[in-house]
């Protein structure tokens, strides 16, 4: 089934490389992409993206083409049902003054059913980016209050610093697990990963060097497997665990540490974590600075992305296979 996805434009990249985890990117433009997937409910995992609809075509982003894809599509439907239009702000490249209303009137009057624009059964919808205008069926929205709701601060155990729900479910998400897969975060910290892991379905694993942390984290969550290790002698047998997803520390705690003895850590916790992934599986790391080089060794680097986080951190994103 072919999706398109209305994504956040919170980051130029990582929206666009967590939706491999539903299926293959077919098309993009900016903030929206055509998604090839075998199971549609998949999208509902998605961090970063707003809306998911059923795609029913998509013509150059004028209203003439856009009438003429209508009258070929001949929708006819008994369902109550509103036409809504949203321009890509910065990414409409249409010349002409046309409105989101006009598209919308559009929709109205070629679809061949009840319109009820209160609280309409269907919500048929034209997204307008760069040179296209796609067009489809709502299938649901992606409400954000449940990431909210699991804030780092309304846990029992908080520390400064970490990582907030959405970014570490988009983390899960670029590393492709699926339900029943191990999942294990070597630096486990207050437990956000293992969280939204667990959430997916997930068999949740955190390790960490710091007993603070572990007690922390078995606060925060009773259904992770939690264990007090060291990330550079892992505790787990060769080609044991599915998947890797973990945050480097950063910080005061290892601020006082040399460069070439973060290198070290960096090299070693590598070396362990494809140690114990089976083989053709993903490790997902994070860092404050770019370890591109040294992950080279034990991995291909596929995807780098960055997320600035304030001036004086920037995210590193490397997912590795």
């Amino acid at each position: 089934m072919k999706l398109i996805v209305e994504l956040s434009g919170e980051n130029p990249t990582l929206p666009f490389a967590e939706l491999e985890c539903t299926g293959t990117v077919t098309d993009k433009r900016l903030q929206v992409a055509v998604v090839e997937t075998a199971d549609p409910a998949s999208a509902r995992r998605l961090a970063m993206a707003h809306v998911v609809l059923e795609y029913l075509g998509e013509c150059a982003p004028d209203l003439f083409s856009f009438e003429d894809l209508l009258r070929q599509l001949a929708i006819v439907t008994k369902d109550t049902f509103a036409g809504r239009a949203k321009k890509i702000h910065g990414g409409s490249r249409e010349r002409n003054s046309c409105s989101q209303r006009d598209f919308e009137r559009l929709i109205g009057t070629m679809i061949e059913g009840p319109v009820s624009l209160g609280r309409p059964e269907s919500e048929y919808r034209a997204v307008l980016s760069e040179d296209r205008c796609y067009f489809g069926r709502v299938l649901f929205r992606l409400e954000r209050g449940g990431y909210d709701s699991r804030n780092p601060g309304k846990r029992v155990f908080f520390h400064p610093g970490v990582m907030m729900p959405r970014m570490a479910r988009a983390l899960v998400n670029l590393s492709c697990a699926v339900p029943g897969d191990v999942l294990l975060d070597p630096f486990c910290g207050t437990g956000g990963i293992l969280i939204e892991s667990a959430l997916l379905g997930l068999t949740a694993i955190g390790t960490d060097f710091d007993p603070l942390m572990i007690s922390g984290s078995r606060r925060n969550i009773g259904h992770a497997d939690l264990i007090l290790a060291d990330a550079t002698r892992l505790p787990f047998t060769d080609e044991s665990i599915n998947t890797v997803v973990t945050d480097f520390p950063y910080g005061q705690s290892v601020s006082v540490l040399k460069s070439d003895t973060m290198d070290l850590l960096y090299d070693e916790s590598l070396a362990e974590i494809r140690r114990v992934l089976k083989p053709k599986s993903r490790a997902v790391v994070v860092t404050h600075r770019d370890i591109s080089a040294i992950a080279g060794r034990h991995f291909t680097v596929l995807q780098e992305h960055g997320q600035r986080v304030h001036k004086s951190l920037t995210r590193r994103i490397l997912v590795l296979g």
